[in-house]
């Protein structure tokens, strides 16, 4: 939430809407997205912004994918460490979708990041920041508003916002 706030400073007004949601289960984490944002609207009816994020490590097929929040919650980053143990291909990637609903229907944007799994370095971000590098830097070593324009989200952010002005609904001034 705190990237997306952050994201649209002084664009958009953005509000965190706490809501219990169905867990979507689906291999695509657009389609996840879409199926959150769908049931977040008939709750809230009103525009609205849903996400949802992919990890996926070569190495392991995939896994933990989109079920990666969980994964994170039950093992960790030392289960998915110890589960890469001698592994030579350390490729990763995070993929997000972000969904944006209202009246009209709901449009999906995506980005993605390709990476690499280290030791744990760096100390701010969440979840597997500490372990995923790009550009020889964890995610938990860059600073979050720089994070923000390179993270997955960041582009699935931009693409959103993109759209938003394209349709006339936000202006963005560049700084």
């Amino acid at each position: 939430m705190r990237e997306i706030e952050l994201f649209f400073r002084n664009k958009l007004e953005v509000e965190h809407v706490p809501l219990t949601c169905p867990e979507f289960r689906d291999p695509d984490v657009s389609k996840i997205a879409m199926e959150k944002a769908r049931y977040a609207f008939q709750q809230l009816n009103r525009p609205l912004i849903v996400d949802d994020t992919a990890f996926y490590i070569e190495a392991l097929n995939g896994f933990p994918g989109p079920c990666a929040a969980y994964v994170l919650d039950t093992i960790g980053i030392e289960g998915i460490l110890t589960l890469m143990k001698g592994g030579e291909n350390r490729r990763a990637s995070f993929e997000t979708a972000v969904a944006f609903a209202d009246e009209s229907g709901i449009k999906v944007f995506t980005g993605r990041v390709n990476g690499t799994i280290v030791h744990p370095r760096g100390h701010g971000g969440f979840g597997y920041d500490p372990i995923f590098e790009w550009d020889h830097r964890t995610f938990a070593e860059i600073p979050l508003e720089e994070k923000n324009r390179i993270s997955h989200r960041g582009l699935a952010l931009r693409a959103l916002a993109e759209w938003l002005v394209q349709e006339g609904r936000l202006r963005i001034h560049k700084d």
